[in-house]
């Protein structure tokens, strides 16, 4: 009876998960719709997709029932999550000018793609327990998991450096905070340390997104203000320039 009551719970949390970590890897919408709108990817960076795609995949491994079995909504999150942030790298590739940079993030998927055939061939061949094959697969999971929380570091470098939070989408921490604590509460129904391991550490790290975002959000306000005056001054200036060139009166000469 209390197994059950646990599986029922824990397939109610993981479905909660599913839906959290769906809203995680759509959230990064606006930010493409803004990419797409001025035809560049300006300063954002693909760390964080590469990074989430490597995770996805691993996850992916990990949920295999030959793997780790019963572990479904692992997989369907994780798979799902593959093919959008697919998409997403697709269009930065599209919509980055720099050709150094497009070579560099092409390069890195194929080495995350050669990595996840590795793997799974690897760990399917020489374990041969089901058990065996989870630590295996979970052990690399918890240091990708890791990496696609702090990836974010970088970004949060520039925001501490710039005193704004342009470049750091809002709904994209707000989505990995939510979604390590539903994957931490799922990791406890039974206990799973290879989903609480890094989920616990990718909450902290979204947490401090967050606090950085409330410190740095009027400032960046300012910042954004001062750009658009700055702009519409120089505009005014180009137009008086551009005014006073055609003004007939001040161009002719004196007979």
């Amino acid at each position: 009876m209390v197994s059950h009551l646990v599986t029922t719970i824990r397939n109610v949390v993981g479905i909660t998960g599913n839906v959290i970590s769906l809203f995680l890897f759509l959230s990064p919408v606006p930010t493409f719709i803004r990419i797409w709108k001025k035809g560049s990817v300006e300063q954002f960076s693909p760390a964080p997709y590469l990074a989430t795609l490597i995770n996805c995949m691993v996850w992916v491994v990990y949920g295999l029932p030959m793997v780790h079995p019963n572990s479904t909504l692992v997989v369907t999150i994780n798979g799902t999550g593959t093919a959008i942030e697919i998409v997403y790298l697709t269009l930065f590739l599209i919509y980055c000018h720099d050709k150094k940079k497009r070579v560099k993030v092409m390069l890195i998927v194929l080495v995350e793609i050669i990595f996840i055939a590795g793997v799974t061939a690897l760990v399917l061949i020489i374990a041969h327990t089901t058990q065996r094959r989870s630590m295996v697969v979970g052990i690399i999971a918890i240091l990708f998991n890791i990496m696609m929380y702090a990836a974010p570091l970088s970004v949060m470098k520039l925001v501490i450096t710039t005193k704004s939070v342009e470049y750091m989408p809002f709904f994209l921490s707000l989505a990995s905070f939510a979604n390590g604590v539903a994957w931490t509460a799922y990791a406890f129904l039974p206990f799973d340390p290879f989903i609480a391991v890094p989920n616990g550490l990718g909450t902290l790290f979204s947490l401090a997104q967050l606090l950085l975002y409330a410190t740095y959000y009027k400032s960046t306000k300012r910042i954004i203000a001062a750009r658009q005056e700055a702009k519409m001054e120089m505009h005014l200036s180009e137009v008086v320039v551009n005014g006073d060139n055609k003004d007939p009166k001040k161009n002719s000469t004196a007979p």
